[in-house]
């Protein structure tokens, strides 16, 4: 576990403190285009569990970034994958040689590829949305899972967090960690009070100094009010919270002959950005349809969100891209560094724990 810190309320020390070896019961998930190097490394280093964005990321990147994130931190640090890529064999053997701590899933790995990480110690931790998922990767072994409800930033469901959140600490005897509009140390308690052992943000690490997000796109975060994002499944057919725009405007408005042919040319250019030849994009695409039953058209949308998020978040092109959110977007005015986030929001919630301790 990393070096202690200043002496705060023991109900700070959750089950995934001991679990992750981390000071902070706070995960930082892996943003796509987003949690790069530098953030996952300074979330480890302040004493979160910090989670590399890898599912965006070739094979030969991710290698290179788990690397350089060794060089950067001794702290235990995450990685994101996606369950279904071509390749997750050869990058699950990386995690595995490389004693990375946990692997994240922002959907459920198969019951095999639990067992195989498991087996190795990697702690595994996938997101889901429903009792009934967290029942079934229960199941199959997890370690923990982040139930993010509605108000939460990308794809998410239509649970508000105050309520899904009781009912999959009730229903699973896992470490579960809050996501879904947590920006705050009194947000934090909130999340323990609900029987969370932790809480996930994904918008209140993209606000800070050491997020590789362009300048100018914060700028348009921080000036996003409450009421500035949107639910929308024109993106990619699947409910993706977003700050509402122009493009996206643009995009829910358009038909469906609009829509596709820009969705089968992003396709191919996530295919080229990720090195996925043309015979496993087709392998994955098959695999995608037939598990997740999804359309032709559903199948050719689905790389859309990915890269319309590329060209906001690494390019600094928003009028072409979109601008994922969760809704707490609108509480955030300034850009902290990581550090800074970490010890303001342990400081208030051990504040908050002792005002209610004292009454």
């Amino acid at each position: 576990m990393s070096d202690a810190g200043p002496a705060r309320h023991p109900g700070l020390q959750t089950r995934i403190c001991d679990l992750f070896g981390v000071r902070y019961p706070i995960v930082q998930t892996g943003m796509g285009w987003v949690s790069g190097v530098s953030l996952t490394a300074a979330t480890a280093n302040a004493g979160g569990l910090g989670v590399l964005a890898g599912a965006t990321l070739t094979y030969d990147e991710l290698r290179k970034s788990v690397y350089e994130l060794k060089d950067r931190t001794a702290a235990p640090f995450g990685v994101n994958l996606r369950a279904d890529q071509p390749d997750i064999d050869e990058r699950i053997d990386l995690l595995i040689a490389e004693g990375v701590r946990v692997a994240s899933f922002a959907q459920a790995p198969s019951a095999d590829t639990v067992a195989r990480l498991k087996d190795h110690g990697v702690l595994t931790m996938p997101t889901i949305g429903a009792r009934r998922h967290a029942e079934k990767v229960a199941e199959w072994g997890v370690d923990a899972v982040i139930a993010q409800g509605s108000e939460g930033g990308g794809h998410t469901g239509n649970v508000p967090t105050s309520i899904l959140l009781p009912q999959v600490v009730e229903a699973v005897d896992l470490p579960v960690v809050a996501a879904g509009g947590f920006f705050s140390g009194s947000g934090l308690v909130a999340a323990l009070a609900w029987g969370a052992a932790g809480v996930a943000m994904g918008t209140r690490f993209l606000l800070t100094l050491e997020s590789r997000v362009p300048d100018a796109v914060k700028q348009l975060y921080l000036a996003t009010p409450v009421t500035g994002t949107v639910v929308t499944r024109a993106i990619d057919g699947y409910p993706q919270r977003v700050i509402r725009t122009q493009m996206v405007d643009e995009l829910e408005n358009a038909s469906g002959l609009t829509r596709l042919p820009r969705a089968v040319a992003n396709a191919l250019r996530f295919r080229k950005l990720t090195g996925t030849s043309l015979r496993d994009l087709l392998r994955e695409g098959l695999a995608m349809r037939r598990h997740q039953e999804l359309t032709w058209s559903q199948l050719a949308m689905a790389a859309n969100a990915p890269m319309l998020t590329r060209a906001a978040m690494v390019e600094g092109r928003p009028e072409v891209g979109i601008l994922p959110t969760g809704q707490g977007v609108g509480a955030m005015d300034e850009l902290p560094s990581v550090e800074e986030l970490l010890e303001t929001m342990m400081d208030e919630a051990d504040a908050t724990l002792r005002r209610i301790s004292t009454g």
